[in-house]
């Protein structure tokens, strides 16, 4: 008997999805947590704003894959555009304004 290869559509593939996100959210975390280690290490003396830069950058790296991972789920665009202006062809008429 030959067995069904059933695919499951990428939009609806919910297991791939949570596997991308927790990917991108642990790798935001450590390297944007590094990089405010590393930034404190730098501009700071005092160790509290040393772990204040750390949980800073954490901050940022959770923060930007929560947006990403909710864009996944929820399928928006990633960017968002301009609204469009329509702009009419010919000057409007001031009649007796000269």
């Amino acid at each position: 008997m030959a067995e069904e290869n059933k695919q499951i559509p990428p939009q609806f593939d919910l297991d791939a999805k949570w596997d991308a996100c927790l990917d991108l959210t642990v790798r935001r975390f450590v390297y944007s947590s590094l990089a405010g280690a590393f930034g404190g290490l730098l501009f700071f003396r005092s160790p509290v704003t040393r772990w204040a830069s750390i949980a800073f950058g954490a901050g940022l790296g959770i923060g930007s894959a929560y947006t990403e991972c909710s864009q996944k789920f929820d399928g928006h665009p990633t960017k968002l555009m301009p609204p469009k202006v329509s702009v009419p062809d010919t000057p409007a008429s001031q009649d007796g304004q000269d």
